[in-house]
This record gives C-alpha cells, sequence and structure tokens, in this order.
C-alpha cells in the first residue's frame, strides 16, 4: 500500500468513526489541523506536507459485571504509515489500576497484531474493548494476600492540580497541554502568559499521567502549587458530580503590563469564584481577589 493509499484509508476511517460515534463527546478529534492536512492530501493526490499525525479520542459507556455504566476512553493516534502498521491505541477508564490498564492494553495489542495487521482496525479495537474491557475491571491483577492479612479496599480519587508555572508563552506548549487534556479526558483550564496557571482534573491516574508529561517540558519554573484529592464512589455520574469544570479550555483574559503579558486577575478571580475555587486564588499569589 503506497502512502497516498494509507492516507485514504486514514480519512475513510475517520468518516466511517464519525458516523459510529456520533455524540458530542464519543469522538473527539484532538488535533484539527491533522485531519485538514490528510484532507489535503487526499484531495491533491500527495502526501508532501503532513506534519502531524491524526489524533483522536473515542469515549465509550460500558456496563460492568456490577451493573454500573462507567466510560472506557481510547486515545488513539495513526502513524502516517497507517494502516500498514498498527495504530498507538491507549485505553484508559477511572475504574482501572495501572496493573489493569497495563494489562487490557497489552492484551489488546496482541489482538491487533495477530488479527488486523494491514488493515484498517480502530473499530475493531473498539469492538474488543466493548466485549473484554469489563473483565479487567474486576480482574485480580496482583498476588494474593497472604493468610492473616487485611485487603485494604481501593479508595477511587477524582484528582485536581493547580499548577503554577513562571509564565507560559510557547505555543507548542499551549497546544500540547490542550491535546493532552483532552486525550487523559481531564477537564480545567490553562492561562497563558506571565504567571502562568494550569487546573487540570479527573481520574487520578490520568492527571499524574498529565504532571508527569508536562514537568519533562523545559520550563523556567513549574511546580504544583496545590492540589486536591478527592475519593468518589466509582461510577462515571459521582465523578462528573465533583469536577469543578465541564471541559479544559485555554482561558485568556484581557491583558496588561509593560509588555502585555500579564493577564488580568480580577478576572481570574471572579473566573475561579463562579467556579467555586475563588480561595485558590490566594494560594496562587498570596493576597484575597477581588
Amino acid at each position: 500500500m503506497i502512502a497516498i493509499e494509507q492516507a485514504e484509508a486514514q480519512l475513510s476511517e475517520l468518516d466511517l468513526l464519525a458516523s459510529m460515534f456520533p455524540g458530542e463527546k464519543e469522538l473527539l478529534v484532538n488535533d484539527q489541523l491533522a485531519v485538514a492536512e490528510l484532507k489535503d492530501c487526499v484531495e491533491k493526490r500527495t502526501t508532501d506536507g503532513r506534519s502531524s499525525k491524526v489524533d483522536f479520542t473515542i469515549n465509550m459507556k460500558l456496563d460492568t459485571s456490577a451493573g454500573a455504566a462507567v466510560m472506557f476512553s481510547l486515545a488513539c493516534v495513526l502513524p502516517f504509515e497507517y494502516p500498514a502498521v498498527l495504530p498507538e491505541i491507549t485505553v484508559r477508564s477511572v475504574l482501572l489500576s495501572r496493573a489493569q490498564q497495563t494489562q487490557l492494553n497489552t492484551d489488546l495489542t496482541t489482538y491487533l497484531q495477530k488479527n488486523c495487521l494491514g488493515d484498517v482496525c480502530i473499530l475493531n479495537a473498539t469492538g474488543w474493548v466493548r466485549e473484554h474491557a469489563s473483565g479487567y475491571v474486576s480482574r485480580d491483577t496482583t498476588s494474593p494476600p497472604t493468610p492473616g492479612s487485611t485487603v485494604q479496599p481501593v479508595h477511587l480519587v477524582l484528582t485536581r492540580l493547580w499548577i503554577y508555572s513562571h509564565h507560559i508563552y510557547n505555543k507548542c506548549k499551549r497546544k500540547a497541554i490542550l491535546q493532552w487534556a483532552k486525550e487523559l479526558a481531564l477537564s480545567g483550564f490553562s492561562m497563558p502568559g506571565k504567571p502562568g496557571v494550569v487546573c487540570a482534573e479527573g481520574p487520578h491516574s490520568a492527571c499524574e499521567e498529565f504532571w508527569s508529561r508536562l514537568k519533562k517540558l523545559n520550563w523556567k519554573r513549574i511546580l504544583i502549587r496545590h492540589r486536591e484529592d478527592i475519593p468518589f464512589d466509582g461510577t462515571n455520574e459521582d465523578m462528573e458530580r465533583r469536577r469543578k469544570f465541564s471541559v479544559f479550555e485555554e482561558k485568556v483574559f484581557n491583558v496588561n503590563g509593560a509588555r502585555g503579558n500579564h493577564m488580568d486577575f480580577g478576572q481570574l478571580y471572579q473566573f475561579l469564584n463562579a467556579k467555586g475555587c475563588g480561595d485558590v486564588f490566594q494560594m496562587f499569589f498570596g493576597v484575597e481577589g477581588q
């Protein structure tokens, strides 16, 4: 399969996925530029000019053995050579421990290698997840407890990270923050400028992954100024109720300062206060908001 045929296959599969997952949050394209480049390449019959891989997330609600509906997210990245090579797929859910998530993704990759290599396979992957994922939630991936030991219950946690940066100007960093938040199903906001503020909330493991990626970028100074860990009952509905933000977005307020790079802190405080987070302002800046 030549490069243009690979591009055509990717575009056809995206169209199919859009029809199979028509809900507002079922199929989230994380990089619209990559899709625009893909369409342009297919239209012009050349793959010259492609710079970004197609990157999207599929969210599916699945029933577990306990009868509760739980959200499973498939973060998908299509290499330029796909479907000649496998896509990069990572499955996540708030009910999966790190060990369970690792085992599920390993088994999914094995299935795709055996059955789908050389053909488009995202729908196959969603079908496999729909059929098998709930079994990993209750699967014990740890060693059995020794006699007489007490098994500690696993508490599910919604984490909210309040991240302070000396500044956030770089367009690539700003784009990465938005992409990673969407990929990891986080809500919150990013405020560019000097200083920079990022709030990310969602499943504990997803927030840890977000912070792990973020801190590896080149920063003058970045740190977690405040952290909230909020237990919840394990259902997706309860987790959604405990979020302060419905989506993740970049917030740009009126700018001031000699270089026009300082956001209006009064507007930031009003925004935080409206979300029930006004007390965080003083933790960040050492003064009361107004």
